[in-house]
């Protein structure tokens, strides 16, 4: 197969799961004619039609409102929202219904929520967030967020197919930038499960998303040091796959979390706590992370080239870790 983009492995997951089951269906704004604000759903109207790829007003609290209904009624609307920091204007839709329906009265609510996320676009303060851990503290979400064509395409079939609602982030960055040949026969990726992308000795680095594949360019830049990091993709935030952190740090005594959400409150906490509470006698050195600064995102490349973790910088917490 010619690879694709990770934007056409997300897309080819709409079109396959449409046309595998009619209960799924689109929602949001500009996603018909227009095909998203992304492109990523061009082409989806020409398909199935007016009543399974709805446009709708500039009003977020209504489409996840009435995708949340939509769900009630035995449909599995699959919504876009053009960037994911709009998503605090349906936040009490998502915390107080969606992610409580099934717990408060056993209707599940099998939606998805497309989230284009993530900096390195110049998109400033408002086109730039990564808000995961608002929601990876709210029971009853899942939460996606890959860093590769073929994972993207996989664990979107896999959150349609899901009787949870899935918050599903799409880093921008990788959009139009990273390709990958992708099966010609259906798959899923199952949720809660990482990957583990490099195998090392040396020292754990775990990411997700577009610090994944840094994390891999700083791997390989140890490596000419003669230190080994093995690279942990999450993929799935909730379920979180804690066995893989564990046994991995089981085996190098040393990890070191990178992410691009701010620091204060990112997994990387979670993350430690986890250890701490598993692992804590296997520690060689002190769990470290590399994340962005505690601020808005900047609109200035320069500034947000400072904000955002950068290749040098994981590669010298790396590099001090593996001296203890």
């Amino acid at each position: 197969m010619e690879p694709v983009t990770f934007l056409e492995a997300i897309r080819q997951a709409l079109f396959e799961e449409m046309d595998r089951d009619p209960a799924v269906i689109c929602i949001g704004e500009d996603i018909s004619v227009y095909g998203g604000a992304f492109k990523v759903t061009a082409g989806l109207l020409e398909r199935f039609g007016w009543e399974r790829v709805i446009d709708t007003p500039i009003s977020e609290t209504a489409i996840i409102g009435a995708a949340c209904g939509m769900s009630y009624l035995g449909l599995r609307p699959v919504v876009e929202l053009q960037f994911v920091d709009f998503i605090a204007c349906c936040f009490n839709q998502l915390t107080n219904f969606v992610a409580k329906s099934n717990y408060r009265w056993g209707a599940p609510v099998p939606m998805v929520v497309r989230a284009p996320s993530g900096g390195g676009v110049h998109g400033g303060p408002f086109h730039s967030g990564n808000p995961e851990m608002y929601f990876m503290h709210t029971p009853g979400l899942k939460i996606v967020y890959p860093s590769t064509p073929y994972d993207a395409k996989g664990l979107m079939k896999a959150a349609i197919r899901d009787n949870n609602p899935v918050l599903f982030f799409e880093h921008k960055f990788l959009y139009r930038r990273i390709k990958e040949a992708l099966p010609a026969e259906d798959y899923v990726v199952p949720l809660g499960q990482a990957m583990v992308r490099r195998k090392g000795s040396d020292l754990t680095i775990v990411s997700y998303a577009a610090m994944a594949h840094t994390s891999l360019e700083a791997a390989a830049e140890l490596a000419k040091e003669g230190i080994e990091a093995e690279v942990i993709d999450l993929r799935t935030l909730v379920p979180l796959d804690q066995e893989t952190i564990v046994n991995s740090v089981k085996k190098t005594n040393k990890i070191l979390i990178v992410h691009e959400d701010t620091r204060t409150g990112g997994i990387a906490g979670e993350i430690a706590a986890i250890l701490n509470e598993q692992a804590f006698e296997h520690l060689d050195g002190p769990i470290t992370r590399v994340t962005a600064l505690d601020t808005p995102v900047p609109y200035s490349p320069p500034l947000e080239e400072r904000f955002l973790p950068q290749l040098a910088d994981i590669v010298r917490a790396a590099r001090d870790l593996a001296r203890f």
